[in-house]
């Protein structure tokens, strides 16, 4: 699922200072295109993900959108990405408060 897979993106990104398209590639296994494409979706929603060229091509967060989430739990991180729209939730399997 999409919305699973970048929250992995910004975590991983939190979690390591700089990360290659090929890292984020065997991490997640898609394709590198892929990963392209939830960097641009990633940069549509605001947040900053910065690719830098030369040979490894590494992809980092600004260091403003670097935080600590590790005091938040899984559903409040997922409701801070997925729609308001609890049928949406629900039919993607997730039940609870969000």
């Amino acid at each position: 699922m999409r919305a699973d897979r970048l929250i992995s993106i910004l975590l991983l990104l939190q979690n390591n200072e700089k990360l290659t398209t090929k890292a984020l590639v065997q991490e997640l296994e898609v394709t590198e295109r892929t990963i392209h494409r939830d960097m641009e979706a990633l940069s549509a929603a605001r947040i900053l993900v910065l690719a830098e060229r030369g040979k490894l091509g590494d992809w980092r967060l600004l260091e403003q959108y670097r935080t600590k989430l590790t005091g938040l739990k899984e559903g409040e991180i997922k409701s801070l990405f997925l729609s308001p729209s609890f049928q949406l939730l629900s039919d993607l399997g997730f039940t609870g408060d969000y």
